[in-house]
């Protein structure tokens, strides 16, 4: 023996080599599963474009982090032919991230597993303080106290604010439906309440519209579209925003898609930002309200006027406030249309009520008033998750799992 290393074979190297592709096809192949892109093993190892046998190793490894679950004796469809190929689906029992959501009206704690699973939620007060630490020191507590009622594991935090989050530094520049300061340190707020109260695991923070956009794009109403843009109301003001190629469009600093000052109005309401008649005051629920002559109630904004909406149809008060709406809504779309060509448009909050409502109106003020409506239109669809704010904001959570999933949890 001369104490030397034994020299590397050729096989060693390509096993080695193996190992390292296998790695790298982690995240890839996570973010196929846990968008529901491969259900089983051949449609992993098609997406993936690997071997057969680097496939199973990549989704053996995932089954060993708690990740996901591998059916190896799956049923095969009726009428077709050869063995079923191993099933792929998210593990029941698996991690969870902490997802959070703050409105006018609330807010709302809940743990989300992979694929975008909401495993429990907490709704919390209706009262929003001034102060963003107290109120998001409680949505916190309240996410806690989730876990350990589930005992579950979390991976890490996601807020969702109805403000623009400026980056890199998560600044909420415009909360102004919160009566928080203007400039709010909420991402560096919401990390130190995640710290405080032991939850280990990086913390997120993003603007409402943004997360429900990225939310709908991975497992809802726009999976499959490249140029994806989401336009919705909540509680209070309008928001959009862009998906591009499977990746939000936050612009330089985070500020794109401030859609809600856009103007359909010239002689219309005056607007917070100084302007008058902008749709962020021209198709939220407190517009709608207003329009049908009613005053708002101590419920939500937003379910006053959806239930107004949904049971007012015989009003010819309620019905020509539905009518202005569109009217204005189908207006900023057609704009944003002009500009972005998107190839989807979906919309959430009241104007999704306003969609379902009245279809054929909005498509038809869209494609009237857009150059690209005429050549054919674009699909405009109902967001279809619940809570889907929430449901990104956990997104933003799993991403650095996504990317890599055994040095996340490794």
């Amino acid at each position: 023996m001369n104490g030397k290393a034994a020299p590397r074979t050729e096989g060693d190297l390509s096993t080695r080599a193996r190992l390292e592709r296998g790695r790298g096809a982690l995240g890839p192949a996570l973010e196929l599963i846990h968008t529901g892109r491969a259900p089983t093993r051949a449609v992993l190892t098609a997406e993936l474009g690997v071997t057969r046998a680097t496939a199973g190793a990549v989704a053996a490894e995932l089954e060993a982090l708690g990740l996901i679950r591998i059916d190896a004796r799956p049923s095969a469809p009726a009428g077709s032919q050869g063995r079923p190929s191993h099933g792929l689906s998210i593990a029941d029992d698996g991690p969870v991230t902490l997802a959070a959501q703050v409105h006018s009206d609330g807010f709302r704690a809940a743990l989300v597993g992979l694929g975008g699973r909401i495993v429990a939620t907490a709704p919390g007060c209706e009262t929003i303080d001034a102060d963003p630490a107290q109120v998001l020191g409680s949505v916190i507590d309240a996410g806690a106290q989730l876990l350990r009622e589930t005992g579950r594991r979390c991976v890490g935090a996601g807020l969702a604010v109805p403000s623009a989050v400026a980056e890199p530094d998560g600044t909420a520049l415009n909360p102004l439906h919160l009566a928080w300061p203007a400039g709010s340190q909420v991402r560096q707020i919401f990390a130190d309440c995640v710290r405080d109260a032991g939850i280990t695991g990086p913390a997120f923070a993003a603007n409402d519209v943004n997360l429900a956009a990225l939310a709908e794009h991975r497992h809802g109403a726009g999976r499959g579209a490249r140029d994806l843009l989401c336009v919705a109301t909540g509680h209070r003001g309008v928001g959009g925003a862009l998906v591009l190629d499977g990746r939000l469009h936050t612009g330089s600093s985070g500020l794109a898609l401030e859609v809600g000052h856009l103007t359909v109005n010239p002689e219309g309401r005056p607007c917070h930002c100084g302007s008058r008649g902008c749709l962020d005051v021209e198709t939220d629920p407190l517009a709608f309200l207003t329009a049908a002559g009613r005053e708002p109630g101590p419920e939500g904004l937003l379910q006053q006027a959806r239930e107004l909406l949904s049971d007012g149809g015989g009003d010819p008060a309620v019905r020509s406030a539905a009518e202005e709406l569109i009217d204005r809504l189908g207006l900023g779309l057609a704009g944003l249309v002009n500009i972005l060509n998107p190839d989807r448009i979906i919309l959430g909050g009241l104007h999704r009520a306003l969609l379902e409502a009245d279809p054929e109106r909005l498509r038809a003020v869209v494609a009237d008033r857009s150059l690209w409506g005429r050549s054919g239109g674009v699909p405009i669809l109902a967001c279809t998750l619940d809570h889907n704010s929430l449901v990104g904001a956990a997104e933003l959570a799993w991403q650095p799992v996504l990317d890599d999933p055994l040095g996340a949890l490794g």
